[in-house]
């Protein structure tokens, strides 16, 4: 891959604990995983993003760090991290790293030895009011679930900022020695293989917190400090940003400079995610054509990056409160379903009601628009949620690998296991698991390694524009356009659950040799471009023209 790898890449996302026990106590490890590479490599994808990987109390699921320069010994050790970073690389996998820096956990020996004396070196590592702040009833992440954003330390006799929950204190970025050991940290990992990091709660990394001020001015530079250390150290190494602020702030996090990206290479396209959510609701793509349309010009070197499912809810806060209730109402209507008033805590299957037309065409759809896809562990089979466990973790359960006791993710009695395996019903391993699906051709899991393969030709949608095709179509319909200098795309999407026929005769002349390179069935030949048919929940591919 080239120095821009980040714009051919399809990422897979996953929880080293919920995917493969290779030692049979319950928990997914690293020896687990590197058993499953040739698994993800079979899929296709060619990067592994790994939610947090350090030894933590795991109050938060790992984004509770109690050391950043180790490995969890429950995934085991550094040397079997080594040994993953070599196993994936022989088979063409890049691996990125959780990079939670925003806050430590309260057990952080920083922390431990910041709290314990006024004198301590790594007291001004953290934020620190000596009275009451009066905006400490402000700016929770987690509301219902956190009181405060400020909390009253017995010990060192002060309060302590913490953006997230009170046992996750808050890193003070404007300490120069805290900006260094970040830089450290990462110049650690990539030392030892990593292809980049996924940053954790960027804006709040960068926030200049004082007490009194819930709204405090960001360092941006700071980014761009990050930035050119990691590229110092590893030329082709990627930071991709989680930043759910204001469409008009995001430009800002690719860099400032107006020409090329110079601080954060990717982001996550949290405002697309929205709109995918609510077309696929409404079963029409008005909003996914305004957030195209509204969507900041990209610096060269910037890439979004897409998703439809990820490790946290579907987040709903960018749209208007009645757009909202519209997903709730089609996604999750149920209140066990729903996270903090504004998100869907479920997974992508059941919330389209296991309906696969619906699946394929969502996945189609988020795969050939602009950006990186990224894809959640688990998606491509197709596997479903458990509401009885608490908040976010209803779509952290254990990978389904076969029909065998605990899905084959672990010999371990059940009562041993991380999470329950998900059993029974529509989504319960016995039905669901990843060996049914190898061994059928016309699985979820063998269509997604066809639509990946199919992306590998389509470079323009990775590194090419991406267009609303303006032209008249049934109700429900979504045309676009990607154009590289390899050559031009056109994609027909149909969200809508009746066929239709599409016009595109406006583009016949560009086409040299037209063809659907995938669809959701065999449409007749393409020799008429005035009346296009495309199925109910239908999609089609179509390459226009290559030129190399």
């Amino acid at each position: 891959m080239s120095d821009r790898w980040y714009e051919k890449a399809v990422i897979y996302c996953l929880d080293i604990d919920t995917f493969a026990d290779s030692d049979g106590d319950g928990v997914g490890d690293i020896r687990g995983l590197i058993g499953r590479l040739d698994y993800l490599a079979r899929l296709g994808i060619n990067t592994l993003w790994l939610n947090p990987i350090h030894p933590t109390p795991d109050k938060d699921d790992g984004y509770d760090v109690s050391d950043f320069y180790n490995v969890d010994p429950r995934f085991g050790s550094l040397g079997d991290f080594a040994e993953l970073l070599h196993q994936a690389e022989n088979r063409g996998i890049k691996v990125i790293i959780d990079l939670v820096v925003n806050h430590t956990s309260d057990q952080h020996p920083w922390f431990q030895s910041a709290r314990s004396s006024p004198d301590s070196p790594y007291r001004d590592w953290y934020v620190w009011s000596e009275t009451e702040p009066p905006d400490r009833h402000q700016g929770m992440v987690f509301p219902g679930e956190q009181d405060t954003t400020w909390s009253y330390d017995r010990t060192a006799k002060q309060w302590y900022y913490h953006r997230f929950y009170k046992f996750q204190p808050d890193l003070n970025i404007e300490n120069p020695q805290v900006r260094a050991e970040i830089k450290k940290i990462c110049a650690f990992w990539l030392q030892l293989g990593v292809a980049g990091f996924r940053m954790d709660a960027v804006p709040f990394i960068i926030e200049e917190t004082k007490p009194g001020n819930p709204a405090p001015p960001k360092d941006l530079e700071f980014l761009s400090e990050l930035r050119q250390h990691v590229q110092w150290r590893k030329g082709d190494a990627v930071l991709l940003a989680e930043a759910n602020v204001e469409p008009d702030e995001l430009k800002h996090f690719f860099g400032d400079d107006g020409g090329s990206s110079n601080r954060i290479h990717m982001l996550f396209d949290f405002m697309l995610n929205s709109r995918l959510m609510l077309g696929l609701a409404r079963k029409d793509p008005e909003g996914i054509i305004d957030a195209l349309r509204d969507t900041p010009k990209l610096p060269a070197g910037g890439q979004w990056a897409t998703f439809l499912r990820n490790h946290d809810e579907v987040d709903l806060s960018r749209l208007t409160a009645e757009q909202r209730a519209e997903v709730f109402a089609e996604f999750g209507p149920d209140e066990t379903m729903q996270l903090y008033g504004r998100g869907i805590r479920r997974r992508l299957a059941p919330m389209l009601g296991g309906d696969r037309r619906r699946i394929e065409l969502a996945y189609a759809l988020q795969f050939s628009l602009r950006g990186t896809p990224v894809i959640r562990y688990g998606e491509e089979l197709g596997m479903g949620e458990d509401l009885s466990q608490d908040g976010r973790n209803a779509i952290r359960t254990p990978m389904q690998w076969s029909s065998l006791p605990n899905g084959g993710f672990s010999t371990a009695s059940p009562d041993k296991v991380v999470r329950p395996v998900i059993s029974g019903g529509d989504y319960g391993y016995e039905t669901v698991n990843a060996t049914l699906q190898r061994h059928d051709p016309k699985s979820l899991f063998s269509w997604f390694e066809r639509m990946i393969r199919t992306l590998r030709e389509t470079p323009e949608v990775g590194s090419g524009s991406c267009t609303h095709v303006d032209v008249p179509v049934p109700h429900g319909v979504l045309v676009h356009r990607a154009d590289a200098d390899t050559g031009c795309m056109v994609f027909i999407h149909n969200l809508g659950e009746s066929d239709a026929v599409v016009d595109l005769s406006s583009l016949a002349a560009e086409a040299e040799f037209p063809n659907d390179i995938l669809a959701d069935q065999q449409y007749p030949d393409l020799d008429k471009f005035d009346a296009l048919p495309v199925a109910g929940y239908g999609y089609r591919w179509i390459r226009l023209r290559r030129y190399a």
